[in-house]
């Protein structure tokens, strides 16, 4: 195995940050690890990369105690965090070398490797300028480069699409993957459920510095099997629209996703029912209407107990 966590443990004076997590990563993986704000996931990566030491517990890298073998432990990973640590006076070539300078690489082998970095993530041709006039995404491309100059078995990516633009994340992605195709085990820290759930061969969901679930994305979102849920929008919204849909007995929770209702159903059969009665009653014009499995987003609100506020519709009905 290439991570090893054991009995992981951090306090901050009487605030346990994470309560003794296990879990390991396999080689050639991509290792997701998600969970809401305050979950303790900056806290592990901290410690999983030497930054921060446990309170208990232990972990390795690559058989490298990340404690007592801090050196070679560091040596075999390289870490991409969610604020950019480029140096945005120098050029990309110049970052590369400097980072290859801080790892003892010689010169010709740096002057080498910033070569074939710069040609596998496409910057070789605007090597000699400074990274202040880059895009986010090219940004995030140099620090990947960087991360990957001391030949890394780990990578260790936080947050790594944050910020960027649909094609940035496209390409971001498609790095990742090829990366990961040419055998680099990944450590991926996200907010984005999808994102984790179309990039990642297993997962794990940390709340309140407990592990709820490690599993693959699959098995995750068979965790809300029993619930369902019908989507539908209207051409027009009526004032009551909110009040007719929370009255259908058969729905749990409303919510609002955009120009569409949600209705959150444990008998989505009968509330099709209910609802086709009702849009007739009320003389509503349905634009569409669908059933939808669970989603990645809905199994994790259902494990970490965080729903997504800004997208719940308020029993004050203040949507119509």
């Amino acid at each position: 195995m290439v991570i090893d966590v054991q009995h992981l443990v951090k306090h901050y004076g009487p605030i346990k940050a994470v309560d003794g997590i296990d879990f390991r990563v396999e080689q050639g993986e991509i290792f997701g690890f998600l969970g809401p704000n305050g979950a303790g996931k900056s806290t592990t990566i901290r410690m999983l990369t030497g930054i921060s030491t446990p309170t208990a517990g232990k972990a390795s890298i690559m058989g490298f105690d990340i404690v007592k073998q801090p050196v070679e432990a560091k040596s075999v990973m390289g870490i991409v965090p969610d604020i950019s640590n480029i140096y945005t006076e120098l050029t990309a070539q110049e970052n590369l070398i400097f980072t290859a300078k801080l790892y003892g690489i010689s010169k010709d082998k740096r002057d080498e490797k910033a070569k074939e970095l710069l040609q596998y993530f496409d910057l070789f041709d605007r090597r000699n300028e400074k990274v202040e006039g880059f895009s986010r995404g090219m940004r995030r491309r140099v620090c990947i480069a960087m991360a990957l100059v001391n030949d890394s078995k780990v990578l260790y990516l936080d947050e790594p699409t944050s910020g960027l633009d649909v094609k940035s994340v496209r390409s971001i992605r498609e790095i990742i993957r090829e990366l990961n195709d040419e055998g680099l085990t990944v450590f991926l820290t996200t907010h984005n459920i999808e994102e984790a759930s179309q990039m990642c061969d297993r997962i794990a969901i940390l709340n309140r510095g407990k592990i709820a679930v490690i599993d693959t994305p699959e098995r995750i979102r068979s965790v809300m099997k029993s619930a369902r849920s019908i989507e539908v929008a209207f051409k027009e919204i009526e004032t009551g629209t909110y009040n007719m849909l929370k009255q259908l007995s058969s729905v749990s929770e409303v919510q609002k996703r955009g120009d569409k209702f949600r209705l959150i159903t444990d008998f989505p059969a009968l509330t099709l029912k209910q609802l086709f009665v009702n849009i007739e009653e009320f003389g509503l014009e349905p634009i569409s209407v669908n059933t939808l499995e669970a989603s990645m987003e809905d199994a994790f609100l259902q494990l970490t107990g965080e729903k997504m506020k800004e997208e719940v519709i308020q029993k004050r009905g203040r949507m119509r």
